[in-house]
């Protein structure tokens, strides 16, 4: 009688080890951008997790800040039939990919999480199609900041900048001194990226949501769009003649090692900083980029999940999108990362200054209308519409072509886009 409950108990046992194996070790393959070395910290912690619960992380990333390659490779995987289980996506591209049918369904993994509580309302909206859940978000960034070398400042004996005036200012001190006064990387949308800095300077939120989110053809052709595109090209003088195709975390590496004195980019830059050894303060300064003080110009990176016939695969995506916005991965995540928690209510202590100011200034941009969208960072308009804009953007930063031209030329091909 022994020997025979303990080959049923035997037996038992094999079943549940090979339910739980068919179960839960699914394997996730997660499309992605970050290369950098403060972003692959930050996404290793998701991986590591993922594996405790033990499932399979495949890697595919594709170098490229913007992610415009990613998405280059995800749409000939698409139309191939052959997507990965999950994908960095963002903005309206969610909205675009649950028109073609092909993604899951989270709500399941967000009810049980709460997670309609644990968003703000204007980031869980972007993440659903139809209603339903079928992305997660992964944090907030900022992008308009300015990132600068207190000691290159000091040498030089100017003042970081907090007007495009002042810039100009800090800036011919800054080249006489023999420094290069703005890291600079050469691609579109990177350039588009200081573009929209400036826009929200000039302009102010009403009108960067009018030029850049409604895109409206009278603000993109405006005297206000004229005069954002003017300073836009004040700044070349003062950059290097390396710049053309720098990557943005080389630039970053410029004002870390003290051969630049600023930069302008999203707090992802902040991660490079941090992975550096470099202290808040003391050895970089961090401050909103010039006249934009009040303003809060967001960029929310998320995940699609793909549709999966492996039941361990849909078992995966629902762990991977549950460890998402749980709090250990929420704090580790964000402060390796440089950006701060999309999830409400988490604790402050373990963020340093920059991360707290930015969570102030969330806060406070929300209440007073200057919270807006990335254009640069496909959050703000549809991908054909954002295409036009950083084409003329980076056609005119890199020609002689008159900003007059340049406003003209972004009404008409936006409206051409849309």
């Amino acid at each position: 009688m022994g020997l025979k409950l303990c080959k049923r108990a035997l037996t038992v046992m094999v079943g549940l080890c090979i339910l739980s194996t068919y179960a839960f070790g699914g394997e996730v393959e997660v499309l992605h951008w970050w290369t950098s070395g403060g972003e692959a910290k930050s996404v290793a912690v998701l991986k590591d997790l993922l594996e405790k619960e033990g499932h399979t992380w495949k890697d595919f990333a594709v170098a490229g800040g913007g992610g415009d390659a990613a998405m280059t490779v995800l749409k000939s995987r698409a139309v191939a039939g052959n997507p990965p289980t999950a994908a960095q996506v963002k903005g309206p591209q969610i909205q675009l990919w649950g028109d073609e049918g092909v993604l899951a369904k989270l709500d399941d993994v967000a009810r049980a999480e709460k997670w309609d509580e644990l968003l703000p309302k204007v980031v869980a909206d972007v993440m659903k199609y139809e209603g339903s859940y079928v992305a997660v978000p992964v944090n907030v960034h900022r992008i308009n900041w300015m990132w600068a070398n207190p000691e290159v400042f000091r040498k030089a004996g100017a003042q970081p900048p907090t007007t495009w005036e002042q810039f100009e200012t800090a800036a011919k001190k800054i080249k006489d001194a023999g420094f290069i006064p703005v890291a600079w990387g050469g691609q579109p949308w990177q350039e588009a990226t200081v573009f929209e800095m400036i826009v929200a300077a000039v302009g102010g939120p009403d009108f960067y949501q009018s030029a850049l989110v409604d895109a409206d053809a009278g603000a993109l052709n405006s005297p206000t769009m004229v005069k954002a595109l003017e300073v836009l090209k004040m700044i070349k003088p003062y950059t290097d003649k390396g710049a053309p195709g720098r990557d943005w975390n080389l630039a970053t590496a410029m004002v870390i090692q003290g051969k630049a004195a600023m930069q302008f980019m999203g707090d992802w830059a902040k991660g490079e900083f941090t992975a550096a050894g470099k202290m808040p303060g003391a050895e970089y300064v961090a401050m909103p980029a010039p006249g934009t003080s009040g303003q809060f110009l967001f960029n929310v990176d998320s995940f699609i999940m793909f549709k999966q016939k492996d039941p361990g695969a849909q078992e995966a995506q629902k762990a991977m999108a549950r460890l998402i916005l749980q709090p250990e991965f929420q704090k580790v995540f964000n402060v390796n990362k440089g950006s701060i928690p999309v999830r409400l209510g988490m604790p402050r202590a373990p963020f340093d200054d920059p991360a707290l100011r930015s969570m102030n200034a969330f806060v406070a941009s929300a209440a007073s209308g200057g919270l807006v969208p990335s254009m640069a960072h496909e959050m703000a308009v549809f991908p054909a519409t954002r295409g036009a804009i950083v084409d003329v953007v980076t056609n005119y930063y890199n020609s002689d072509m008159s900003a007059k031209d340049a406003a003209a030329n972004l009404a008409s091909e936006v409206e051409a886009a849309k």
